[in-house]
C-alpha cells in the first residue's frame, strides 16, 4: 500500500484536513470528505452512528481500488473485470458500509 493512500485514509478516519498530489481530505461540520482527482470517492458522517458511505465516481480503476481498500470495513477484490464489495459484487455506485 502506497504512502499518500495511509496518510490520507488515515487523515480520513480523523477528520483531519489532508491535501497532497491527488489526494485530499476535507472536513465539514457535518461530513469528512475522501477525494482522489477531485471526486468525492468516500464520506464518513459525524452521526453517532459515524455512517461511512463510499463510491467509485465511475472510475474501476487500482487507485480507487486501493484507497477505497484502505478504509476499515471496506474490502474490494475484482474478478472478469467486476467488482465485489465485502464479498457481492457492487456497480460503484454510491453505497454505505458498515465500519470495523
Amino acid at each position: 500500500m502506497k504512502s499518500i493512500t495511509q496518510e490520507s485514509v488515515k487523515a480520513f478516519m480523523n477528520a483531519a484536513r489532508f491535501k497532497k498530489s491527488n489526494m485530499q481530505v476535507d472536513v465539514l461540520d457535518n461530513v469528512t470528505i475522501l477525494r482522489l482527482h477531485g471526486n468525492a470517492i468516500a464520506y464518513l458522517y459525524n452521526d453517532p452512528q459515524r455512517t461511512l458511505s463510499i463510491t467509485n465516481c465511475g472510475w474501476f480503476s487500482n487507485t480507487t481500488k486501493e484507497r477505497l481498500n484502505a478504509i476499515p470495513g471496506v474490502s474490494i477484490k475484482q474478478k472478469n473485470f467486476n467488482w465485489y464489495l465485502n464479498g457481492s459484487e457492487w456497480n460503484g455506485k454510491l453505497i454505505d458500509v458498515n465500519l470495523i
